[in-house]
Parts: structure tokens; sequence; C-alpha cells
């Protein structure tokens, strides 16, 4: 029997983003027998703190896991998890500047997925890029494994720090499910009709190209509804302002129920994905198992994502003529392409194989 703690993440159940979602699908049916796991969670994150969940073992942390004190989180998370575990895998790397010290007094085995080099994200000013990239050094320094999500990021890798990494991705057949009871009813409710609409879906932030995307489709007859959280920051404020009003444009807000936001997804005319930064992203791989035509930004991780076989803009001209763009058959062949990457290589049965060759 393996013993792995894993820390760096909120927690399960998940509820918040993809290292999250990871972890959801990496326990329960998708562990084999021989592995044990141990979850790290904040415990400011969970009003109910169950002591197991899919077989699990759930630990608790009285700090935020987001924030400043994400660093104070995971130093904690990792001190905590020293006793009892044979494996540690961590997700991210903000806590990794403690490793240093950390190996003063432990030699265990510490994975570390290093997400989606944060410190080159425009939204972070620049001391916290500065901090993010030397907690970035650190980690694989430190780490006896580094696992990387996309060919891009493990290419990044043994170019900056001549070291390998093991390339897993994320999953995505979390999302099938059936949805044919709610499907009148969340169109209604929406005011959308099928396959008359694209559909995109991030968080509001100018480097997943949110303007560009709503600037095209304002040029455009086309429909287009856009799932994120709008009133988080001045400039989704801003967007909902200056685009909200458009006849064309359907601004929703953040969609938690996995049954709606099937519906929208397997629904749409076009999926568009206009994340610039990061690596494999989790939203874009769910979206990949409905089949429907992929229009992404053009960056080196959404091509290694969907092998090429999308359709991809620079700007809001190039996306513009996507959009105008009426090749029936050119979209029916990146629908089929998109699910059968999906399939074939983000399966979350295969990414939890994956790890536990790691282990």
């Amino acid at each position: 029997m393996k013993y792995v703690a894993i820390i760096g993440t909120v927690g399960v159940p998940a509820n918040y983003g993809g290292f999250e979602t990871l972890v959801e699908n990496i326990i329960g049916e998708n562990a084999s027998k021989d592995v044990s796991y141990t979850i790290f969670c904040s415990g400011k994150s969970y009003a109910e703190r169950s002591n197991f969940y899919k077989g699990a073992l759930l630990k608790y942390i009285p700090l935020e896991a987001n924030g400043i004190q994400s660093i104070f989180y995971d130093m904690l998370s990792l001190i905590k998890a020293t006793r009892k575990s044979d494996v540690i895998l961590i997700l991210g790397v903000s806590g990794c500047v403690f490793l240093p010290i950390y190996r003063l007094f432990s030699k265990k085995k510490l994975i570390i997925n290093i997400d989606g080099l944060e410190h080159r994200r425009d939204k972070w000013g620049k001391w916290t890029r500065r901090f993010l990239k030397f907690s970035e050094k650190m980690a694989i320094k430190h780490s006896d494994v580094v696992v990387t999500d996309n060919k891009g990021i493990q290419d990044y890798v043994t170019e900056e720090y001549g070291k390998e990494s093991v390339l897993i991705e994320y999953g995505g057949d979390h999302v099938i499910c059936d949805v044919g009871e709610e499907e009148k009813e969340v169109l209604e409710r929406f005011c959308l009709k099928k396959e008359t609409y694209s559909l995109a879906l991030c968080r509001i932030e100018p480097e997943n190209n949110v303007e560009m995307i709503l600037k095209a489709f304002s040029e455009s007859n086309e429909i287009l509804a856009f799932i994120g959280n709008w009133h988080n920051s001045e400039f989704g404020e801003r967007m909902q302002k200056v685009y909200g009003g458009s006849a064309n444009i359907r601004l929703l807000a953040p969609i938690y129920d996995l049954k709606v936001l099937n519906v929208l997804r397997s629904d749409c005319k076009y999926y568009l994905h206009g994340h610039s930064a990061g690596g494999t992203n989790p939203s874009l791989v769910e979206a990949m198992y409905f089949g429907k035509p992929i229009f992404a930004f053009d960056v080196v991780y959404n091509r290694e994502t969907t092998e090429g076989e999308a359709r991809y803009f620079k700007n809001e001209q190039e996306l513009l003529a996507l959009i105008n763009e009426k090749d029936e058959e050119d979209c029916q062949r990146n629908g089929k392409a998109m699910m059968e990457i999906a399939g074939r290589r983000y399966r979350w049965s295969v990414i939890a194989n994956k790890y536990e060759q790691l282990y």
C-alpha cells in the first residue's frame, strides 16, 4: 500500500478550479486499491468538514488556500503530510519557497505539478511574478518528479532548467451526463436556440482575450453566450458596461450546475477558447468532449491540447473571419476531431493511472 498526501488545493469536494477537479477525479473509482490518499483542505472553504470523501482521508488547515495565505497553507500542509505518507503530491508552486528548508529534515518523495507558468501571467505585478518564478525554481530543484500538463510547458522546463518532466494532462469525461430533461428549460431561460449561438467560458481576465472575443462578436450578427465572473474585477465591470447591452451578446454569470452548463455546451454552434497563458486548460478539455467545432487562441498550449486540429485566431479580425465562415464540412471535421482526441487522451482513468505510476 502506498500512502499519498495531496497538498496545494482548496480541497474536495471540488468547487473551485482545475487542481481541485484533478484531485476529485484521481481518487474514488479511478484510484487503485493499492493507493491510500490523504487530501489537505482549507478549513476556511468548507462549512461541513467530512473526515472521508470517496475513500480519501481529509485533513483541514485553518488558512485560505489562495492569496498570500496560500504560501503558509502549503507549508503547514507539507509539514503535516510528512509523518504518515510515503509520497507527497504538490499541486502548484506557491509554497515551494519552503523546500530548501524542508529538504534539511526530510527526504520524502515529492512529486510537483508546476501548473501553468504563473510567473508569466499579466495579472500579477512585478514582485509577485519574481516570487512565483523563484518558487518554480525551488520546486523543480527540490522535487523528485516534476509533472507538466502540456508539451509546451514540458519543453520550457527542459530548456530553462535542463530537467526532464513527466507529461500528465487533465481528464474531461466527468462532464458526460444526460441533459435531455433540462434542455428545453435551460435554453428558454437564457433566450437561446439550439445550434444558433457560440459559447465562451472563462475567468474574466485580459489574458483570456475576453475583449477580443466580445469585439469580434459586436461586429457580427452571430449570437454569443459568454459565461464568466463579470462582477469580480474592474475589467469585468467595464466589459459588462460596454458589451452587456449588445443585442447578440449574452453575458452570463458563472454556472456551477453541471447539467445546465452541459446543455449550453452540447447545444452551441461553436466553442471559443481565448486563453493565452497556462498549459492544458481543463475547460478546453471538457469542451472537446461535446464534439463541437472549437476556435482557440493561437498559442502553443492550445495547439498542443487540440493536436492542431481546431481552428485558431490571433486577433479580432481572424476570429471574425472564422465566425462568418460557412464551411459546414470543415466544422464537422473540427468537432469530430475534438471528440476523438478527448476520448483518446483526456480520460480520468488514464490520468489517475499515470499519477499512480509515479508513486
